[in-house]
């Protein structure tokens, strides 16, 4: 977990508990020692986050924060409250689930009146069939994408034949209710496409792919452009 996330996550589990929580406790739940607790205490005071700790008590998030207002106009919010319930209905469940939290803390976080536009918008993501069933955690995909780790696939392609790849993940792409993992596939020395509902069995490797994941993803885009018909 990148160190933002985890500041992030800190205030999440604090603000989740309305009773103090100890140093060691959130250390555990964030599988991580209990100096980097406090070095990331000490950035989240640096930061002005509203944190109040005693010694022998624990720490506490104090009444009242939570995120800065919303300036949204009626069709920005409902564009947001649209997207995040097509995620809720499209993407692998972890993702889904924070689509639904991103609904509940858009309504908390912005003016009562523009709560009924979040909660009933006019527009609606509509599900037609079942959602695509994918035999490996979304939420650690994302994680090799952001954090760039090369991927081991067992993968079967459309005459189901099976290979192993070493896949350098860049992106996830949806097209037609389908999803897509968009990568550089050291086997065949080029881009792919992968269903993931194709991929068998997803391994993240300990190491990391060289180059910058935004020059890869240019030439991706640029390889993509040079194969369509003009």
């Amino acid at each position: 977990m990148r160190r933002t996330e985890r500041l992030f996550q800190i205030i999440q589990i604090l603000r989740s508990n309305r009773s103090p929580i100890t140093g060691r406790e959130l250390a555990d739940e964030l599988e991580i020692s209990i100096s980097t607790l406090y070095r990331d205490m000490a950035e989240l005071h640096a930061q002005r986050i509203p944190i109040t700790g005693e010694a022998g008590v624990g720490y506490v998030l104090d009444d009242g924060y939570d995120m800065p207002p919303l300036m949204l106009t009626a069709d920005e919010l409902e564009a947001a409250a649209l997207g995040a319930a097509w995620v809720a209905s499209e993407a692998d469940p972890s993702l889904a689930r924070a689509a639904r939290d991103l609904v509940s803390k858009l309504s908390e976080a912005i003016p009562k009146e523009l709560r009924p536009i979040v909660l009933d918008a006019s527009s609606k993501a509509i599900q037609t069939r079942s959602t695509v069933a994918e035999r490996f955690d979304g939420a650690l995909l994302r994680h090799a994408i952001r954090e760039r780790y090369r991927l081991q696939l067992t993968y079967a392609d459309r005459d189901r034949s099976v290979t192993d790849r070493i896949v350098w993940p860049l992106l996830i792409a949806y097209l037609d209710r389908t999803r897509y993992l968009i990568g550089w596939c050291e086997t065949r020395q080029d881009y792919r496409h992968f269903k993931t509902d194709r991929v068998r069995e997803l391994k993240v490797l300990g190491e990391k792919y060289p180059g910058r994941r935004a020059a890869l993803i240019k030439g991706w885009e640029e390889a993509t452009a040079r194969r369509m018909p003009s």
